[in-house]
């Protein structure tokens, strides 16, 4: 049987307890006699000292290791660094310290208590979100309805507008027309003219006597001025409230004078109706100027 390391450092006339020493403090026997040989000088006593005080020094080594990371602006501990700077993303501290603190792990009862304080913060938090959210949807609620009745109040400017552009279109063609069927009656009766007076002449001509000078035309009585001479008419408007009497420009459209009456009345106007001559002008008619209604230069009508 093989002798150990340590017997054969004793054989060799080493202490049994140095030469224990050397061989745990190398593990080998050429190290152990090296060990032995550098520590000759030292007695049994300094090596013990030597090796107590090398033990305490590693244990406060081990003691004065980090164990835990801790956040200097909250106070919160972490085992390990994921933790640490998770904790930063959320709440964005950075000031950070290792600690020699140990985190010992939650007990079962405390893993249920931290999960219950969880969940009743983030019940906590869907009840502040959800009153937040109805207040938000009240409000986009009030905004699209204000949206929605200044729309609708555009469309019906511009409708109106519309309409009074289209109801002067057709009075001007109206006119337009009135103007040519005029100039072509006016150069009839000038060509008919033309025509007698040259068979006149011919016949006089035929006969041997004289051409007929014709006889300047009586004087006619002044005609009364006609409609289209008035700028303005007055009307007569007989509603519930009682009578108004307004004047307008005779290119007022009947939508216009429905506005007016409407506005003093705060009531809708469905239509007018003249009583002489009997007359409904309805809302087709409003796009009608007075004038082309030959309501001037006034007329009476029945607000309905």
């Amino acid at each position: 049987m093989a002798a150990s390391d340590l017997d054969q450092l004793v054989m060799m006339g080493f202490d049994k307890e140095r030469s224990e020493m050397a061989i745990k403090e190398t593990g080998g026997l050429a190290d152990a006699i090296d060990w032995l040989d550098q520590n000759s000088s030292k007695s049994l006593e300094a090596l013990r000292t030597e090796k107590e005080a090398a033990a305490q020094a590693k244990a406060e080594e081990a003691a004065d290791q980090a164990r835990s990371l801790v956040c200097n602006e909250c106070g919160k501990k972490f085992k390990g660094t994921a933790q640490a700077e998770f904790h930063a993303s959320k709440s964005g501290h950075t000031d950070f310290a290792e600690s020699t603190e140990e985190i010992v792990p939650l007990t079962e009862e405390e893993k249920q208590a931290k999960l219950a304080e969880l969940r009743d913060k983030l019940a906590a938090k869907k009840a502040v979100l959800s009153d937040q959210d109805k207040i938000d949807q009240k409000r986009n609620e009030q905004i699209n309805r204000k949206k929605t009745k200044e729309t609708e109040d555009l469309k019906e400017q511009l409708r109106v507008k519309e309409q009074i552009k289209e109801a002067e279109k057709k009075r001007r063609e109206k006119q337009a027309d009135i103007d040519a069927k005029k100039r072509i009656q006016a150069k009839i009766a000038a060509d008919k003219e033309e025509r007698r007076l040259k068979t006149e002449r011919e016949k006089a001509a035929r006969a041997g006597v004289a051409i007929p000078v014709a006889a300047a035309p009586a004087a006619a009585p002044a005609p009364p001025k006609p409609a289209s001479d008035y700028k303005e008419t007055r009307l007569r408007l007989q509603t519930s409230a009682g009578n108004i009497m307004k004047t307008f420009p005779v290119e007022t459209t009947l939508f216009e004078v429905a506005a007016a009456v409407g506005e003093e009345t705060g009531r809708d106007v469905e239509s007018f109706t003249q009583n002489f001559p009997r007359k409904v002008f309805s809302q087709e008619y409003f796009g009608e100027s007075l004038k082309d209604l030959k309501l001037v230069p006034s007329a009476s009508l029945i607000v309905t």
